[in-house]
Protein backbone atom coordinates (compact mmCIF):
# COMPACT_ATOMS: atom_id res chain seq x y z
CA UNK A 1 0.00 0.00 0.00
CA UNK A 2 2.68 2.55 1.05
CA UNK A 3 4.76 1.94 -2.46
CA UNK A 4 1.34 2.27 -3.93
CA UNK A 5 0.59 5.82 -2.12
CA UNK A 6 4.66 6.65 -2.82
CA UNK A 7 3.96 6.05 -6.68
CA UNK A 8 1.17 8.53 -6.59
CA UNK A 9 2.61 10.94 -4.85
CA UNK A 10 5.42 10.93 -7.21
CA UNK A 11 3.45 11.03 -10.35
CA UNK A 12 1.16 13.97 -9.06
CA UNK A 13 4.22 15.93 -8.25
CA UNK A 14 5.99 15.62 -11.55
CA UNK A 15 2.64 16.72 -13.15
CA UNK A 16 1.75 19.80 -10.55
CA UNK A 17 5.64 20.99 -10.93
CA UNK A 18 5.15 20.87 -14.93
CA UNK A 19 1.71 22.81 -14.66
CA UNK A 20 2.38 25.46 -11.90
CA UNK A 21 5.51 27.08 -13.70
CA UNK A 22 4.79 30.51 -14.71
CA UNK A 23 6.52 33.84 -14.73
CA UNK A 24 5.52 34.97 -11.60
CA UNK A 25 6.45 31.30 -9.37
CA UNK A 26 10.07 31.62 -7.82
CA UNK A 27 9.49 27.93 -6.52
CA UNK A 28 7.25 25.29 -6.20
CA UNK A 29 8.47 22.03 -5.09
CA UNK A 30 7.35 19.56 -3.03
CA UNK A 31 9.73 17.22 -0.80
CA UNK A 32 8.62 13.89 -0.11
CA UNK A 33 8.77 12.10 3.09
CA UNK A 34 10.04 8.66 3.56
CA UNK A 35 7.76 6.03 4.67
CA UNK A 36 5.33 8.88 5.61
CA UNK A 37 7.22 9.06 8.66
CA UNK A 38 8.91 12.81 9.57
CA UNK A 39 11.96 12.16 12.46
CA UNK A 40 11.97 14.97 14.61
CA UNK A 41 16.04 15.45 13.54
CA UNK A 42 14.92 15.87 9.67
CA UNK A 43 14.83 19.02 7.69
CA UNK A 44 12.47 19.49 4.44
CA UNK A 45 15.15 22.05 2.24
CA UNK A 46 14.37 24.29 -0.54
CA UNK A 47 16.67 26.65 -2.35
CA UNK A 48 15.59 29.56 -4.69
CA UNK A 49 16.77 32.56 -5.99
CA UNK A 50 15.36 35.95 -5.89
CA UNK A 51 16.34 38.60 -8.25
CA UNK A 52 13.69 41.43 -7.74
CA UNK A 53 13.94 42.81 -4.35
CA UNK A 54 11.27 45.51 -4.90
CA UNK A 55 8.45 43.10 -4.95
CA UNK A 56 6.78 41.47 -2.15
CA UNK A 57 6.09 37.32 -2.38
CA UNK A 58 3.69 35.05 -1.33
CA UNK A 59 4.92 32.14 0.72
CA UNK A 60 2.62 28.76 0.68
CA UNK A 61 3.37 25.72 2.18
CA UNK A 62 1.50 22.52 0.92
CA UNK A 63 1.31 19.71 2.91
CA UNK A 64 -0.10 16.12 1.76
CA UNK A 65 -0.92 14.31 4.71
CA UNK A 66 -3.27 10.53 5.25
CA UNK A 67 -6.38 10.75 7.37
CA UNK A 68 -5.01 8.57 9.82
CA UNK A 69 -2.60 11.76 10.91
CA UNK A 70 -2.81 11.33 14.81
CA UNK A 71 -3.63 15.03 15.19
CA UNK A 72 -5.50 17.94 13.95
CA UNK A 73 -2.91 20.53 13.55
CA UNK A 74 1.21 20.28 12.90
CA UNK A 75 3.58 22.60 14.55
CA UNK A 76 6.43 23.23 12.26
CA UNK A 77 9.93 25.30 12.84
CA UNK A 78 11.43 27.35 9.66
CA UNK A 79 15.05 28.93 9.01
CA UNK A 80 15.33 31.26 6.24
CA UNK A 81 19.04 31.35 5.00
CA UNK A 82 20.87 33.53 2.82
CA UNK A 83 23.58 32.43 0.43
CA UNK A 84 25.96 32.56 3.06
CA UNK A 85 23.85 30.15 5.72
CA UNK A 86 23.37 33.17 7.95
CA UNK A 87 19.45 32.71 9.50
CA UNK A 88 17.20 35.84 8.85
CA UNK A 89 14.54 34.72 10.25
CA UNK A 90 13.21 31.65 12.05
CA UNK A 91 9.65 31.11 13.93
CA UNK A 92 7.62 28.48 15.50
CA UNK A 93 4.28 27.95 13.06
CA UNK A 94 0.99 25.79 13.77
CA UNK A 95 -0.74 24.73 10.72
CA UNK A 96 -4.13 23.07 10.89
CA UNK A 97 -5.05 19.86 8.93
CA UNK A 98 -8.70 18.98 10.38
CA UNK A 99 -11.55 20.72 11.61
CA UNK A 100 -11.28 20.76 15.37
CA UNK A 101 -15.36 20.64 15.23
CA UNK A 102 -15.74 17.92 12.72
CA UNK A 103 -12.48 16.08 12.68
CA UNK A 104 -12.55 16.24 8.73
CA UNK A 105 -9.68 16.91 6.91
CA UNK A 106 -9.29 20.22 5.15
CA UNK A 107 -8.08 21.23 2.33
CA UNK A 108 -8.28 18.65 -1.30
CA UNK A 109 -8.44 14.82 -1.02
CA UNK A 110 -9.14 11.56 -2.78
CA UNK A 111 -9.38 8.69 -0.64
CA UNK A 112 -7.12 8.57 2.36
CA UNK A 113 -5.04 11.26 1.03
CA UNK A 114 -5.63 15.31 1.09
CA UNK A 115 -3.49 18.62 0.27
CA UNK A 116 -3.84 21.46 2.00
CA UNK A 117 -1.92 24.24 0.75
CA UNK A 118 -1.70 27.06 3.76
CA UNK A 119 -0.71 30.53 2.95
CA UNK A 120 2.03 31.72 5.20
CA UNK A 121 3.10 35.01 4.39
CA UNK A 122 1.23 37.72 2.10
CA UNK A 123 4.06 40.27 1.62
CA UNK A 124 7.14 39.02 2.43
CA UNK A 125 10.26 41.11 0.93
CA UNK A 126 13.88 40.20 0.37
CA UNK A 127 16.40 42.47 0.91
CA UNK A 128 19.41 41.55 -1.37
CA UNK A 129 19.82 39.08 -5.01
CA UNK A 130 20.83 35.57 -4.86
CA UNK A 131 20.19 32.89 -3.22
CA UNK A 132 18.33 31.74 -0.39
CA UNK A 133 17.18 28.50 1.25
CA UNK A 134 13.83 27.55 3.38
CA UNK A 135 14.08 24.81 5.75
CA UNK A 136 11.58 23.40 7.73
CA UNK A 137 11.40 20.79 10.58
CA UNK A 138 8.47 19.25 12.33
CA UNK A 139 7.96 20.98 15.86
CA UNK A 140 5.77 18.07 17.27
CA UNK A 141 8.10 16.25 19.98
CA UNK A 142 7.90 12.67 18.11
CA UNK A 143 10.35 11.25 17.19
CA UNK A 144 8.90 9.85 14.12
CA UNK A 145 6.23 11.50 13.01
CA UNK A 146 3.15 9.40 11.32
CA UNK A 147 1.07 10.32 8.34
CA UNK A 148 2.73 13.68 6.29
CA UNK A 149 3.51 12.21 3.27
CA UNK A 150 5.01 15.27 1.84
CA UNK A 151 5.78 19.09 2.24
CA UNK A 152 6.22 21.51 -0.21
CA UNK A 153 7.05 25.12 -0.65
CA UNK A 154 5.66 27.81 -3.38
CA UNK A 155 6.81 31.30 -3.49
CA UNK A 156 5.32 33.64 -5.86
CA UNK A 157 4.80 37.35 -6.54
CA UNK A 158 0.78 38.64 -6.60
CA UNK A 159 -0.45 38.83 -9.91
CA UNK A 160 -1.21 42.26 -9.77
CA UNK A 161 2.66 42.60 -9.30
CA UNK A 162 3.20 41.91 -13.20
Amino acid sequence: MLKSIYQLLVAVSISLSIVACNGNTVIDEQSDIQEGLWHLDSLVAFQFEIEDTTSSYQIQYNVRYAVNYPYYNLFLKYYLEDSTGEILSSELQELILFDKKTGEPMGEGLGDLFDRGVPVFEDQKFSNPGAYTFKVKQFMRMEQLPGILSFGLKIQKPEESE
